[in-house]
């Protein structure tokens, strides 16, 4: 995994992460050539001391899946990660099920299994906090070995995974300062800012 990484960061480093397309065309070439199952496994396999805290130190628990922070270097304008979706039955509602955007630019492959995902329109406020609806473009059953890219301005769902499914994905750095998620059955929008950015507020709430 190592040599896979190391290579796939090159690409990442030769090129403008700013031109998104171009980081994608990189990624899907790449990710076409390699036994990545094979690959994570061998990294994980290897993990210990240093290396496995700073996966585990940046790494999260959502109420879907289990996002694994395997590289996450501040000089660099991308990240990688391993999203490891939880069985269907122990999902809570609120994050890959709703209809949602991200803070940032991505890429991603499937590894393991497969999902149901599904893009939206969405009607969001002047401000940029709400959104007041959304609709569905299209629907569809992605497999392993598929690959996809999303811009933080696109909105999309993951409302069905196969268990066990696992996907490997290459993130900008933030290009928005917080996210949007919406649930079309009550109307809900809820407006998502990161912890780290709460720090200075968090003084005049105590």
């Amino acid at each position: 995994m190592l040599s896979a990484l190391t290579e796939l960061a090159a690409r990442m480093r030769a090129c403008d992460v700013a031109d998104w397309d171009r980081v994608a065309a990189r990624f899907f070439d790449w990710a076409t050539q390699q036994d990545l199952r094979a690959a994570v496994r061998a990294y994980l396999d290897g993990l210990a001391g240093n290396a496995a805290a700073a996966v585990t130190a940046k790494s999260r628990e959502t109420t879907t899946h289990f996002a694994w922070c395997l590289l996450d270097r501040p000089e660099d304008g991308f990240s990688f990660w391993l999203h490891e979706y939880k069985p269907q039955q122990d999902w809570r509602i609120g994050y890959a099920d709703s209809v949602h955007n991200h803070r940032y630019h991505f890429c991603t492959t499937i590894l393991r299994g497969r999902y149901v995902h599904e893009r939206f329109t969405a009607d969001v406020d002047p401000e940029g906090t709400e959104i007041r609806s959304a609709t569905l473009l299209r629907s569809g059953v992605c497999g392993t070995g598929e690959a996809g890219m999303m811009l933080s301005e696109e909105f999309h769902r993951i409302p069905k995974a196969e268990d066990g499914t696992l996907t490997f994905l290459v993130k900008s750095r933030a290009i928005q300062p917080w996210s949007l998620s919406y649930d079309p059955i009550t109307g809900t929008s809820r407006r998502h800012v990161p912890i780290e950015q709460r720090l200075g507020q968090l003084a005049r709430h105590i």
